[in-house]
């Protein structure tokens, strides 16, 4: 596991055998499609990291997003172990190493914090939760990802939450900041439909706020928050692969995750397809390690 700069400045482990509250690693690949280039998001994980170091200094600073400190007070308690060793187009093996690393984390007992990749990472990062559900899954994301399977691979980007329906574990499943076209037909729709999977567009939520999306999570369920950066409008988060208007804001945003500490309990966090070569001064970077920042204080504000 590497890592040029750790996430705040985090430590890789904590001092006097205490245990993390949350652990922060990374995968670059996860499941390639035949004859795609996933290399792009390499990077993202360290960009994201890259960009945080202005806060780590800030660590004890009042955040006005948190209402007090990152750490509400307390002593650091959480740890950036870096990446996991993938490679493009090991799929296997890759998904192997994501959903070993989840479950070490998850034994410890910690939160962990994945930051992909693509959003094929997020397939076996829910499989690591076989031990430890029923869990929620409460994705951010302009689009529902219920495609079978596409040129023969079944656990693409475009293929998570249909892989997250098939698992026992996962109780129920909730999809916000939908908008535009994707890779859904008519078929994948009524496919998650019949499953149950919720659907909020970004729509709903700029008419009705987030609470048009949390209603759907059972009050004290655990829930695995995976976003999507193209949940975001592209003014914010130009940094994607498929830049889409009308997308949620940052507020609405971090209110989603904050509104879901109150409600339930998160589990798990990842933040996946934040494509660097698209984005536009370290803009998409910056949010993005300000959403964390901000699932990290969520976290930290439940236990």
């Amino acid at each position: 596991m590497t890592a040029s700069l750790p996430f705040l400045g985090f430590p890789d482990r904590l001092g006097d055998g205490r245990t993390p509250c949350a652990v922060i690693f990374g995968a670059g690949h996860g499941s390639t499609y035949p004859g795609k280039d996933s290399s792009g998001y390499v990077s993202a994980a360290d960009k994201i990291r890259t960009a945080s170091q202005y806060d780590a200094e800030l660590v004890e600073h009042w955040d006005f997003d948190l209402g007090g400190p990152l750490f509400d007070g307390g002593s650091v308690n959480c740890i950036d172990i870096g990446d996991i060793a993938t490679t493009m187009h090991d799929n296997a093996g890759n998904r192997a190493r994501i959903e070993a690393k989840t479950r070490e984390v998850l034994s410890m007992p910690a939160v962990p914090v994945l930051l992909g990749g693509d959003d094929s990472v997020v397939i076996p990062f829910l499989a690591g939760f076989v031990d430890h559900g029923p869990i929620w899954v409460l994705q951010i994301d302009a689009h529902i990802d219920w495609r079978d399977e596409i040129h023969g691979e079944r656990h693409g980007y475009s293929s998570p939450m249909r892989r997250a329906s098939e698992m026992p574990h996962v109780a129920g499943i909730v999809q916000v900041g939908l908008r535009s076209v994707g890779s859904a037909r008519l078929t994948e729709i009524e496919a998650a439909q019949r499953y149950g999977s919720r659907f909020v567009t970004a729509r709903e939520v700029h008419a009705a706020g987030v609470d048009a999306a949390l209603r759907h999570i059972p009050e004290g369920a655990r829930v695995v928050v995976t976003l999507d950066c193209d949940a975001f409008d592209p003014g914010i988060m130009p940094g994607v692969a498929a830049r889409t208007p009308g997308g949620l804001t940052y507020t609405q945003g971090i209110d989603l995750i904050a509104g879901l500490g109150r409600r339930a309990r998160i589990a798990g966090f990842d933040l996946v397809e934040f494509y660097p070569p698209a984005d536009i001064d370290g803009l998409s970077a910056q949010t993005a390690a300000r959403l964390l920042v901000n699932a990290i204080g969520t976290i930290v504000r439940q236990d």
